[in-house]
């Protein structure tokens, strides 16, 4: 089902880069996850991938600074060669309104959620140049691409994700380098928990499918779109979102 032997996922000590992290290690797929928090976290994820049969190691680095990036990616080839696959998960909200949002709010999710793809991808494309033979996949959200009231900053991010993956498909297919986005509408994660009960209710009313998603159903899209069932697929936005989103 993989061509590729190594995997980096941002993002990945909770939420859907932890579940990306153990669904790719169970196919056979090596992973390094990276993110922000703390050792303790990380130790936990390796041990569960780990408890699977996958092989699983950390690399913490913050992939907002371009440098401490390099740095990073610098150790994963030393260590372990080219990188096959990248899952760019990592993201931040930091909600308001406009009129009330500050511009280190607006900043600080850009560079995360965008800029961070950027940095991450810099890093692994001239080696997939190299070994003609790469898959990138991005996660955006159905608020990229329907706009949502309280977050200019999350919203723009995103659907910059969604322009950056159609040009990246754009310029490295001859390269055979495919690059995909998976746009979720509501996981259930830390963040979506967060929700008040009432709603959360009226949240799930206005879904076909009349449910949250899980974590799994991301984790599914993302696994396809990186696997050679889904060879002759680039530059494409999946979207997770029970229909939320059509």
């Amino acid at each position: 089902m993989y061509k590729g032997k190594l995997a980096v996922i941002t993002g990945a000590f909770r939420g859907i880069g932890r579940v990306c992290a153990e669904k790719l290690a169970k196919s056979g797929v090596k992973v390094v996850i990276n993110d922000v928090y703390n050792e303790e976290q990380a130790e936990r994820v390796k041990e569960e991938v780990e408890k699977s049969g996958g092989i699983c190691d950390i690399m913490m680095f913050d992939i907002s600074n371009y440098k401490e990036t390099e740095e990073g990616f610098a150790k994963i080839a030393e260590k372990w060669g080219n990188v096959d696959y990248l899952v760019n998960n990592a993201g931040i909200v930091d909600d308001n309104l406009i009129l009330r949002m500050k511009p280190e709010s607006f900043k600080k999710v850009i560079d995360v959620n965008l800029i961070g793809a950027f940095n991450c991808t810099k890093q692994v494309v001239r080696g997939m140049i190299k070994q003609k033979f790469g898959a990138i996949v991005s996660i955006a959200s159905i608020v990229g691409l329907s706009g949502n009231a309280g977050q200019c900053n999350y919203a723009a991010s995103k659907a910059g994700i969604v322009g950056f993956t159609k040009s990246l498909a754009k310029e490295l297919a001859a390269k055979n380098i495919r690059a995909n986005a998976v746009a979720p509408g509501f996981i259930e994660t830390i963040m979506t928990k967060k929700i008040p009960a009432k709603d959360r209710e009226k949240l799930i009313e206005n879904i076909p499918l009349n449910s949250l998603g899980k974590a799994e159903d991301v984790a599914n899209a993302v696994a396809f779109l990186l696997s050679e069932e889904a060879s002759y697929i680039t530059g494409t936005v999946i979207n997770v979102s029970g229909g939320l989103y059509i």
